[in-house]
């Protein structure tokens, strides 16, 4: 994901059976990406683009690329450079 060679490694992290449910992740998520080890980065699975939660992380520091899957839904990356 940077410009230095090897980018950060990806948890993933499925949020998807949470939302179908009605569930809020916001939480599951926080504390995912406050987990996160120096040279890691998270891979959100969404049904949709999260921007509200992109601009979120993005204010704390974190980078982001969306990728939209073949299925309709969203791999969202985030990771600190």
């Amino acid at each position: 994901m940077n410009k230095r060679g090897a980018g950060p490694k990806f948890k993933v992290l499925d949020v998807r059976p949470k939302l179908e449910r009605g569930e809020h992740p916001f939480r599951e998520i926080m504390e995912a990406v406050a987990q996160l080890a120096p040279g890691e980065g998270l891979a959100l699975l969404t049904p949709f683009l999260p921007s509200p939660l992109i601009e979120r992380l993005q204010a704390d520091g974190f980078q982001s690329r969306p990728e939209r899957q073949s299925d309709g839904s969203w791999r969202t990356f985030f990771w600190r450079d």
